[in-house]
């Protein structure tokens, strides 16, 4: 199952799709995402912090939660490598003018299609009406 980095920082935090979230999680068989993710899941728990639903200690043990489940191999997070990239960019270009792609979102899609994924999980409005467009499905809770 390949999840973009909202669905990974949902596992985590709580927020009004987490609960379902957390169901669909526990259900998968394998945890696919970008390695991207990782910088993308800090950011959130930060947000969540600097929004005041988090405390520093509670954002730092997140933190951490999550690096030793990256390291245990809860997540498996494909490398962003200079291939990758060169795809992401190859993607974007055939991308029709009216699909509206941020970076993140462009490495996530151009990832989940070399790690062979169908689907992606995600809440994000603009990569679900995005997926198609590389012949991925966009799915959310």
């Amino acid at each position: 199952m390949y999840l973009d980095s909202a669905y990974i920082a949902k596992f985590y935090v709580n927020e009004h799709d987490s609960p379902a979230v957390r169901k669909l999680i526990r259900k998968a068989d394998a945890l696919v995402s970008s390695a991207w993710a990782q910088g993308e899941v800090a950011c959130a728990f930060h947000r969540h912090m600097r929004d005041g639903s988090l405390d520093q200690g509670q954002f730092h043990e997140l933190l951490r939660a999550f690096s030793e489940h990256v390291e245990a191999g809860l997540w498996c997070l494909i490398p962003v490598t200079d291939g990758l990239l060169r795809r992401t960019v190859a993607l974007v270009s055939s991308a029709p003018a009216g699909v509206y792609l941020r970076a993140g979102d462009a490495v996530h899609l151009a990832t989940a299609l070399d790690a062979d994924a169908r689907e992606v999980w995600t809440s994000d409005r603009h990569m679900l009406a995005a997926a198609p467009h590389f012949g991925l499905t966009g799915r959310t809770v």
